[in-house]
């Protein structure tokens, strides 16, 4: 598995948005600024979380995107399965998978079915807050 830089972008965004939370439309252009993110690449993901009910958006003068729950309300999983549509080490466990026919006989599909609970565990523990308390090495999540 890896995570495609829609993926590393959204949560950067995310984190930004924590940061600079204070109930008002934070424009995208200062998103853009601080993260230095293609506005083009940017406004795309912003389209895919706005959908997904994680953030509000506004157009227009103050317009902007805002998170609409608290930074501890949003797990990282939640995140990336929104710009990656899945988290699955292998092709067989993905959500839109056609059924092995040798699964019943696959020696490693136990492992990777592990492998793929402990993913979705790890992102659904981590929240954007403990993302933005990372500052000076506060905790153990880096991005």
């Amino acid at each position: 598995m890896k995570i495609s830089t829609r993926g590393r972008y959204a949560l950067r965004v995310m984190v930004d948005l924590a940061e600079h939370n204070n109930g008002l439309f934070i424009p995208l252009k200062d998103i853009v600024a601080r993260e230095d993110i293609s506005q083009k690449y940017l406004e795309g993901i912003m389209t895919d979380l706005s959908k997904a009910g994680l953030v509000d958006g506004q157009h227009g003068k103050g317009g902007g995107y805002r998170l609409n729950r608290a930074p501890e309300e949003y797990a990282v999983g939640e995140i990336l399965r929104i710009t990656e549509g899945d988290l699955a080490p292998i092709a067989c466990l993905g959500k839109e998978a056609d059924v092995c026919e040798r699964a019943q006989e696959c020696k490693t599909l136990p492992m990777w079915k592990k492998l793929y609970e402990m993913i979705n565990n790890f992102f659904d523990s981590v929240s954007i807050a403990d993302l933005t308390s990372n500052e000076g090495g506060g905790n153990d999540y880096v991005i």
